[in-house]
């Protein structure tokens, strides 16, 4: 089923029009390669943190979560300490689970072992879909797969290394929102955007 805005775009059927900062989201960010290493941890921490939750529970805490974990800097939340946990789990705007959270400190030392084994962690990640983004062919909502092959040796690797709360459903998560697939729908109107700007 088609998801329109009041100027007929189309988007895709997940895109609730509601909410103005989803539709912002879809527009603007999910599905847009990424290759920097700071962002890809950005996501790798809000998606580990969606477990139990909406993405866009998630995404309203992004300011938030942004200024608890230091601009998402790996190099700065790798030397969390105990009392620093302590205190984000009194922070109201972030999700207070502290498994989630000490698995995002233990997450950034992992991800800087990557950044020193592979010269970056974007280099890393995207060798599991060859290097390009995977262009999938969505009509309808029940077509979203919520894991695939990729995700499954991306979660055993990631897991193998030390990397916490990242199954194979997170890693789908993570490999959409950051376009290591291209999920958009056929009919949605970023979807094409996207293969011009970075190619098929």
């Amino acid at each position: 089923m088609k998801t329109k805005s009041k100027n007929d775009i189309c988007r895709c059927p997940w895109v609730d029009l509601s909410k103005v900062d989803y539709v912002e989201y879809h527009n603007k960010e999910w599905g847009v390669p990424v290759y920097d290493d700071r962002l890809l941890f950005e996501f790798l921490t809000l998606e580990s943190a969606q477990a139990g939750f909406s993405w866009y529970t998630v995404l309203k805490k992004r300011e938030n979560y942004r200024i608890a974990f230091e601009n998402f800097e790996p190099e700065k939340i790798a030397r969390f300490d105990q009392p620093k946990i302590e205190g984000l789990l009194l922070n109201p705007g972030i999700i207070r689970n502290r498994l989630k959270i000490e698995a995002t400190v233990n997450n950034a030392h992992k991800f800087l072992e990557v950044q020193a084994k592979y010269g970056s962690f974007s280099k890393y990640i995207w060798s599991f879909v060859g290097g390009k983004p995977k262009i999938n062919n969505i009509r309808k909502l029940s077509d979203y797969p919520a894991i695939s092959k990729e995700s499954d040796a991306l979660s055993k690797d990631l897991k193998n290394r030390g990397f916490k709360f990242l199954g194979s459903t997170v890693c789908y998560a993570h490999m959409q929102a950051t376009g290591m697939v291209n999920d958009h729908s056929l009919d949605c109107f970023r979807k094409n955007e996207i293969i011009e700007e970075y190619g098929k």
